[in-house]
């Protein structure tokens, strides 16, 4: 099997534009790459817009460190529809398309999903932001952008603040204090089934948990309830993904609650999951 990871040119080990948290794509590409020779597979790291690619060549595509496509929404989805016709897509474009814009919480939470309360902004402005705090019954909110990652464009603002320019469509959650004491957890998936799980903690000072800012994680052990509340999110899929990261958080009751599931281009923290990389070539094999 020769599979082929989509990338960015921001990601990609020679760019001269890279980010500073591209590390996370080699220690994925090591991870992959550990599960997949000794199978006598390959796995190549190519940029999902690259236009001299035949894709063709490969017997699948994963959709990896593609971290510049929130900006390029259109362009992407369009590419990965190109591409699908020419070799299997993980996620399926259908998948990406529905997960790609964060109003996917909405339908997620109308099928019984325990999610984190969130308002949905379509003009941020000073009426819709204080309209946002009155309906959260609460004086700390975090805005984020609907279309988004890494915490891009995302802002924590207290009532009465200055408002910055949001110029996106824009949700808002209540800040939750168990950020900042229990952190978040991530639990990866891979064909449906728990590979591992971590927790992710901020840098003193701030409460995003991206590397980029300084966060910082530790392998977890759940307890059944925990994993209970993460597979009852992946049961209420409509299309079973090869791989998902659901990222949870707890609320003042204690017990956790949906953030985000990432299903797109999410980092699966393989240091904390050695055996990732076997488990993706194993799901991708038996799909292909």
């Amino acid at each position: 099997m020769k599979a082929v990871y989509l990338s960015s040119t921001v990601t990609l080990p020679d760019s001269p534009t890279r980010r500073p948290d591209a590390f996370e794509h080699d220690q994925m590409m090591e991870n992959l790459r550990e599960g997949f020779e000794p199978n006598g597979a390959s796995i190549d790291d190519i940029a999902w817009d690259d236009k001299t690619v035949d894709w063709s060549g490969y017997d699948a595509a994963m959709i990896g460190t593609t971290w510049d496509y929130a900006n390029r929404q259109a362009e992407f989805l369009a590419t990965l529809d190109a591409i699908s016709q020419q070799t299997q897509v993980f996620n399926s474009p259908g998948t990406v398309r529905w997960n790609s814009r964060k109003t996917y919480l909405r339908e997620l939470d109308a099928n019984g999903v325990r999610a984190v309360p969130t308002i949905w902004i379509e003009d941020a402005n000073e009426n819709s932001m204080a309209e946002a705090f009155d309906s959260l019954k609460c004086d700390d909110v975090v805005f984020k952008r609907q279309i988004g990652a890494s915490a891009h464009g995302q802002h924590r603002i207290r009532r009465g603040e200055a408002i910055p320019e949001m110029p996106h469509p824009m949700m808002a959650q209540p800040f939750l204090s168990a950020i900042l004491d229990d952190g978040e957890y991530s639990f990866i998936f891979v064909d449906g089934a728990l590979s591992h799980t971590v927790q992710k903690h901020a840098a003193y000072g701030d409460y995003r948990i991206q590397s980029e800012y300084g966060g910082r994680e530790n392998v977890a052990a759940p307890s059944r309830e925990d994993v209970a509340v993460a597979q009852s999110v992946m049961d209420a899929l409509n299309d079973a993904p090869l791989y998902a990261r659901i990222d949870m958080v707890r609320l003042d009751d204690g017990k956790l609650a949906l953030m985000e599931a990432e299903l797109i281009e999410p980092f699966l923290y393989p240091l904390q999951g050695p055996e990732l990389g076997q488990r993706i070539f194993f799901a991708m094999k038996k799909r292909i």
